[in-house]
């Protein structure tokens, strides 16, 4: 056989095993059940379930919403208001922590608060980030102290982005408590409508699902372990008993991070995708896209060169050989390698589906695959250059190159004026 060939070859055999070995990563049923969620539908769902009945609840536990935000004013009149008009039996409010924005985030949520009937809202700011700490995890901070003066059982951690169905909560909750989980995150369903989200946004959601695979996640044990930043329900006791967020300051993907220091602590996670929570975030262009992925993807690789030069090198025989192979292996008449470069996209194109049709994006674009992976590709480099020129983790006018996250967590003691 041809050097193509072989090439085409170990693409095929990987995305074989991508299909049936990876915790079945292309499937789209890891959600909460559409009827309300419980035991009962966390099974069907694929989700273990152990709770013998769904139960009937008279005493709801108290929750209390966290956004942490910064220059937000541009959505935020879309996602705010639903998360006023939670329909919650329980006690709960929301807490907007004003990340230091120039747009009037802050002075804009009271407005809203204002004209929207619904849960009580407090605005707080916590002043520019300490040495080391990201802003977001610098403002969860703020608002997360503030929060455990209430004394909830539970946190929403949402973004200010995040559009919330008036029974997202109730559902969030039931899950936590029927499930005995100390973790519920939702993936929140993308906007999808310009030519650029359609091609990369439900690209970044199946290579998300492809490094953590959902079922794993969810497992009785456990073989991945991440969340969802947009959207995630946290037990408070274990929020302290993992030091968060504390423990996880300087991390760039911090959902992640959280979700390992939840593991650690002996907590129990639940990750899925949503139907009811939305990001309202417009990527118009591909250069917001871009932006979006450059932040973390050289983070994801842990800031190492021989990461990066081998997920380079994975990325071009598992996505981009495929298509070479048949192509040049029809113009050549090189049978073997047009066959398994043929077959290798085949499956590729197969495993996509699934989450084009939860994007209700037609199916016919599943073979663009190859393109929208040199994309990112493309992005991923781009990451690690814009690392070692400074400007590593760029987000809304601030840059963090990540650096090394503290073993410990400690309990946040608030300053003077907080």
């Amino acid at each position: 056989m041809s050097t193509l060939a072989w090439f085409a070859s170990a693409s095929l055999v990987v995305w074989v095993w991508l299909l049936l070995g990876q915790g079945f990563f292309w499937r789209t049923d890891q959600r909460l059940p559409r009827t309300g969620p419980g035991p009962a539908g966390l099974r069907a769902r694929g989700g273990p379930g152990r709770a013998p009945a769904r139960v009937e609840r008279t005493e709801w536990p108290a929750v209390v919403v966290v956004v942490p935000a910064r220059d937000e004013a541009e959505v935020l009149p879309l996602s705010l208001p639903s998360l006023l008009a939670q329909d919650y039996p329980g006690r709960a409010e929301v807490i907007l922590v004003d990340d230091g924005s120039t747009d009037g985030t802050g002075r804009l949520a009271v407005e809203l608060a204002a004209r929207h009937a619904g849960l009580p809202l407090r605005v707080a700011s916590p002043g520019e980030p300490g040495p080391g700490w990201t802003g977001k995890l610098w403002a969860l901070r703020h608002g997360m102290a503030l929060a455990r003066a209430r004394g909830p059982e539970f946190l929403l951690l949402t973004d200010a982005d995040i559009a919330h169905e008036p029974d997202s909560l109730r559902r969030l909750v039931t899950a936590a408590l029927e499930d005995d989980r100390d973790l519920v995150s939702q993936m929140a369903r993308l906007r999808v409508s310009s030519f650029w989200e359609r091609l990369v946004v439900p690209a970044f959601v199946y290579f998300f699902a492809q490094l953590y695979p959902f079922r794993w996640i969810n497992a009785a044990r456990p073989r991945a372990t991440a969340a969802a930043g947009g959207c995630v329900l946290l037990r408070t006791e274990t929020a302290v008993a993992a030091g968060v967020p504390d423990a996880i300051r300087t991390a760039v993907i911090d959902d992640v991070s959280l979700a390992r220091a939840v593991r650690a602590a002996g907590g129990r996670i639940w990750l899925g995708l949503a139907e009811r929570v939305d990001s309202v975030r417009p990527y118009p262009g591909l250069g917001e896209l871009w932006r979006m992925v450059t932040r973390s993807a050289y983070a994801q690789l842990r800031y190492r060169p021989a990461l990066l030069l081998g997920t380079a090198a994975g990325l071009v025989l598992v996505y981009l050989v495929p298509p070479v192979a048949l192509v040049a292996g029809l113009a050549a008449g090189d049978a073997p390698a047009a066959w398994a470069g043929g077959a290798a996209w085949a499956v590729m194109t197969g495993t996509y589906v699934p989450i084009l049709r939860y994007y209700r994006q037609p199916v016919w674009t599943a073979p663009l695959l190859p393109f929208t992976a040199l994309l990112y590709l493309l992005m991923t480099v781009d990451s690690a250059v814009r690392h070692y020129r400074g400007r590593g983790g760029e987000w809304k006018g601030r840059v963090h190159s990540g650096g090394r996250t503290p073993a410990g967590g400690g309990e946040f003691t608030p300053r003077h004026g907080e």
